[in-house]
């Protein structure tokens, strides 16, 4: 089960990527950071600093189809930098086209409106998010995790770092399947 943890290179929310990551890990399965830039993403603990991470991969220089499953961590200013990257935007679209698993949290889903692959999807997300996703043509419920199969994915959605016990466990149960 290898698996994509895409960022930007500054803004991601440390527990959201870190958390994750480790429970994929633990579940045998590769995360694998990928970004826009080569060398490292700095991430965040709200708005201050946090510990940096080597970027392992590229989009625009790695396919989708090289992975099983993507994770979207959340932030505010990651979402919002990786939607005006048409890499990053298409890289998320083709999971969505191969039928892959997909999991975001937070602000995350903010790319997801950008790639246009939430019309027709219920999703969670942090609440500042639930009129941009109703404009895209998805539904909005509060829940600290959910799970979507109506559309041609998996997609796995939670609200805030709080939510990450369920969100981990939701993620490594749909990614397991899917590599099953």
């Amino acid at each position: 089960m290898r698996i994509a943890f895409l960022t930007a290179p500054e803004g991601v929310e440390q527990i959201e990527l870190t958390e994750p990551w480790q429970a994929v890990a633990d579940a045998g399965g590769e995360p694998v950071l990928v970004s826009t830039e080569h060398g490292q993403v700095q991430a965040f603990n709200h708005l201050d600093k946090a510990d940096s991470f080597p970027v392992e991969e590229v989009v625009g220089e790695v396919p989708a189809e090289s992975f099983d499953g993507l994770v979207l961590p959340g932030g505010v200013a990651n979402p919002d930098f990786l939607r005006t990257d048409e890499r990053a935007v298409a890289f998320v679209r083709d999971f969505f086209d191969r039928g892959r698993p997909v999991a975001a949290i937070c602000h995350a889903p903010w790319t997801l409106v950008e790639a246009d692959v939430v019309r027709g999807r219920v999703l969670t997300s942090w609440p500042s998010l639930r009129t941009d996703i109703g404009n895209a043509g998805g539904d909005w419920v509060d829940e600290q995790v959910r799970i979507c199969d109506h559309g041609p994915n998996v997609l796995i959605t939670s609200r805030k770092p709080d939510d990450l016990k369920a969100f981990c466990g939701a993620l490594v149960a749909e990614f397991g399947k899917k590599a099953a």
